[in-house]
């Protein structure tokens, strides 16, 4: 009696299954199709934005929720394919004891139709919001023209994306406009733009970024960087005693502007900001500006105008960037168990574009399904070991730059103690260590070394170095034993 109720039950979800199978595919890969070339026209429209000086607010706005809505159409596509291809992996497989069957394996069989109906919807609900956006933006492009043509030489999606501000475009944008726009009538008081995100978001990356603009070059006299203890000196008539000067243009006139980049470390009393604000306002000339970056939220409050907010990049938008700069020019669809695993690998970066960067030049430096999927494993492995034993993702802990410990995937019995990391300038000189052929490969340094981690490849091109040490996780666990 049980033998045949097993029997039935197998019968009836294969019967749902072909019918599901049969009704949905030709929709499913509709609908998919359907995406991509919605995509393609959200594409045009974001890379004609991106290449005029919009300084419409609302506008750019409207650019960013479009750009959040292809990088999370880009991503729904992407899974539905890496669910599809597996599928297809293991479509043909069959059961070669047919009296093996079981509840679990029907349950299993209907839970798939229930999963690709669900990857339907998504797709449809993706489609049907990003169609609605690209109406949306038919005015907006027309207003588009009317701003003038940023120079741009032609390029490569990959190389595009490896020098620009990714993910923080509209915010560039912002903090670019609040440097050149004028104030009516002739005002020109003393501007103050608050700058805020958590660590490692890229507040002096942004706006080393767009002080490098030509435009902004011309507009200011002098572009000083200064930390909140420098900017607290009574000696502001004298900026540029003590502080580091990343332009400056031969003197023409005595009232040429200055912009002066702020650093808080820590919160500010506001009465003393309000003290200083009144010194500056005395000591710098009219047009002058001032940008103040902190984590704290509590800046805001220290602003003339509406301060700018960084935030880590959302999954979808990781995955955009991770996988246009890891595949290159090469085409990512040639490839489907790399995307499969490049996706995988992406999850597990957290949003964070610093692990992304060293991680994409691992896996092009070493672009075969064989390394990658060693990757993978050595990632999940080392990512379950780290949360079960200090409570958080590694990531976290690299961000609020504590000491952290990492596996060495070439021997995971031994771990590098990571006690301090820091950012030298692209003159100083640097550690002949690197860092990933220590973490990946069969580098072993002795005793407290510094590797280089990365270099980035925008302004103020940081390079990324770490203070570490290597240990081994066996005698380190007697020892605690012991103690």
């Amino acid at each position: 009696m049980q033998f045949r109720a097993s029997v039935l039950g197998e019968l009836a979800s294969r019967s749902i299954n072909f019918f599901i199978s049969k009704s949905s595919k030709p929709k499913v890969l509709g609908v998919e199709d359907s995406l991509q070339r919605a995509l393609i026209r959200a594409q045009v429209i974001i890379d004609e934005a991106t290449g005029r000086h919009i300084t419409n607010q609302a506008m750019l706005q409207q650019v960013d929720m479009l750009r959040d809505a292809m990088y999370q159409g880009c991503y729904i596509l992407d899974a539905f394919r890496y669910l599809y291809h597996d599928e297809e992996n293991t479509k043909d497989q069959v059961v070669s004891n047919s009296f093996s069957l079981s509840k679990v394996n029907s349950l299993k069989g209907i839970y798939s139709s229930n999963k690709k109906t669900r990857i339907l919807e998504q797709l449809q609900d993706t489609l049907d919001n990003l169609n609605c956006m690209i109406l949306d933006m038919k005015e907006l492009v027309v207003f588009m023209t009317s701003y003038p043509l940023l120079y741009r030489q032609p390029y490569s999606m990959h190389r595009l994306l490896g020098n620009c501000m990714f993910g923080h475009q509209m915010e560039a944008e912002l903090v670019l406009n609040f440097l050149l726009h004028t104030q009516p009538n002739g005002a020109e008081e003393l501007e103050v733009l608050p700058l805020v995100g958590p660590a490692k978001v890229g507040k002096s990356t942004l706006v080393a970024h767009v002080c490098n603009d030509e435009r902004v070059h011309d507009r200011f006299l002098e572009i000083v960087f200064m930390s909140d203890h420098d900017f607290k000196d009574e000696k502001l008539t004298y900026l540029g005693e003590r502080c580091v000067k990343k332009h400056q243009k031969p003197m023409l006139k005595k009232d040429g502007r200055l912009l002066v980049v702020v650093e808080m470390a820590g919160d500010i009393n506001e009465d003393e900001w309000k003290r200083q604000y009144a010194a500056s306002k005395r000591c710098m000339p009219k047009g002058s500006r001032i940008i103040i970056t902190s984590r704290s939220d509590k800046i805001t409050k220290l602003g003339t105008t509406r301060a700018v907010t960084l935030k880590y990049l959302s999954d979808e938008a990781c995955w955009y960037f991770f996988k246009t700069l890891t595949f290159g020019s090469t085409v990512p669809m040639m490839h489907p168990r790399m995307i499969c695993l490049a996706m995988e690998i992406s999850r597990m970066l957290k949003g964070s574009l610093f692990s992304a960067g060293v991680t994409i030049c691992l896996l092009r430096d070493n672009f075969n399904t064989h390394f990658w999927c060693k990757a993978v494993t050595f990632f999940r492995w080392f990512i379950k070991w780290h949360v079960s034993k200090f409570g958080e993702h590694p990531s976290v802990v690299l961000n609020q730059n504590k000491p952290a410990h990492l596996w060495r995937m070439a021997r995971t019995s031994e771990e590098i103690v990571v006690y301090h990391q820091y950012e030298g300038s692209s003159q100083e000189e640097l550690p002949k260590i690197a860092f990933p052929s220590v973490l990946y490969g069969s580098v072993k340094p002795s005793g407290r070394f510094e590797a280089l981690v990365w270099r980035s490849q925008i302004p103020p091109y940081y390079n990324y170095i770490y203070t570490c040490e290597i240990r081994d996780l066996k005698t380190n666990a007697a020892k605690r034993k012991r103690s």
